[in-house]
């Protein structure tokens, strides 16, 4: 079964999300804000969500996760809980 890690900052504006995604293309650290930023728990790690299967994360998210080359960052990505940006670390097929 495929696997994948990632790390993701999760915010809930679109708008506020874009700016954080220039903020990295022009060479922020997406870790210290994910720390800063992130609503989500993961944050405190950096955005770091560690090794998951396909499924168990939502539908939107997964779908990215599990097709965006690793390595770029992703994003915005819409889900109930608001707004991704997302980074693929590594997966396995």
């Amino acid at each position: 079964m495929p696997k994948a890690s990632a790390r993701h900052i999760l915010v809930k504006s679109e708008g506020f999300c874009q700016g954080l995604k220039t903020q990295i293309d022009e060479g922020a650290d997406f870790a210290a804000l994910a720390k800063e930023h992130s609503e989500c728990p993961s944050g405190k790690e950096g955005g770091d969500l560690g090794h998951f299967s396909r499924g168990q994360m939502v539908k939107e998210f997964d779908e990215v996760v599990f097709s965006a080359d690793v390595g770029t960052l992703q994003g915005p990505v819409k889900t109930q809980f608001g707004y991704h940006l997302i980074e693929v670390t590594a997966r396995t097929e």
